[in-house]
């Protein structure tokens, strides 16, 4: 909370620490970040983070009635002529502001300065380098100790929140696993990253039927899929530490981090 007598934390505030900590500039030319609904000036007491801004993500901060909620994804990643409630966002841009809620996102430039880090802390691996060297997204590593495929594939699924479309792994159950390629969210453009890096395995989400099959098919690294929601999930809490660490006056106690899954699977089938 903000100390008695100290003048009130912003959405202002909340953008600029969160600029120097994410630089808006670091991020992929297509990408639209930063404050997309809310009034600078407005003050802020407390803060939501989430993957998506989505109905149930919106739903939970006007719920918990925070002043700002901040997700990774942005809302709108092309243009649009319209906030009307006639479509899902436009519902959504229309609840937040009636709620008095701001809307803030940080995507790739948060990829560069930490998703990475966090999923690779989760399971164990020593980033020594970026997956790609010109955007700086994804680290190479390795871990403390050989696993064998399936053994790290579980690994992973424990460390990872618990989604209904759970994990897919792709290779030698029995190979060997030390070296370790990371790229959070949607990584099938990074394959051959990963394999040029010499890793063991590739850990990433929304790996699409064709360029897994050739990949594997061609002698590549094995694959770990998860969904985009649970990959990048990890990022939260640091968001929420580091913003409250850089911003005195705002408590950690005064933020939470969204648990609902925004992946859009809701049941996966086994016969």
């Amino acid at each position: 909370m903000t100390e008695s007598g100290s003048a009130p934390i912003t959405v202002g505030d909340v953008v600029a620490v969160m600029d120097a900590l994410f630089p808006p500039d670091t991020c992929e030319a297509w990408d639209r970040v930063g404050l997309s609904v809310g009034d600078p000036a407005a003050s802020v007491r407390s803060i939501g983070f989430a993957v998506d801004p989505a109905q149930a993500t919106v739903d939970e901060a006007l719920e918990r009635g925070v002043d700002m909620l901040i997700t990774h994804h942005p809302l709108y990643l092309r243009g649009t002529h319209s906030v009307a409630a006639t479509t899902g966002k436009g519902r959504w841009v229309t609840s937040l502001i009636r709620g008095g809620v701001a809307l803030f996102s940080a995507h790739t430039n948060a990829d560069v300065a930490a998703s990475t880090a966090a999923l690779a802390e989760l399971l164990g691996v020593s980033i020594e380098a970026p997956l790609d060297e010109e955007t700086g997204i994804g680290g190479v590593g390795t871990l403390e100790q050989a696993l064998t495929l399936e053994e790290f594939a579980r690994h992973v699924e424990e460390v990872l929140p618990r989604v209904p479309a759970g994990v897919l792994v792709g290779g030698d159950l029995q190979g060997p696993i030390r070296r370790v390629a990371i790229c959070s969210g949607s990584g099938d453009s990074l394959l051959d990253n990963a394999n040029a890096a010499g890793a063991d395995v590739y850990v990433t989400a929304d790996l699409r039927h064709h360029p897994a099959t050739d990949h594997l098919w061609n002698g590549g690294c094995s694959l770990v899929c998860a969904t985009h929601w649970a990959s990048e999930w990890p990022l939260l809490p640091i968001m929420a530490t580091r913003l409250a660490a850089h911003l005195p006056g705002l408590d950690i106690n005064d933020m939470y981090i969204s648990e609902i899954p925004t992946d859009p699977w809701s049941l996966s089938l086994r016969s």
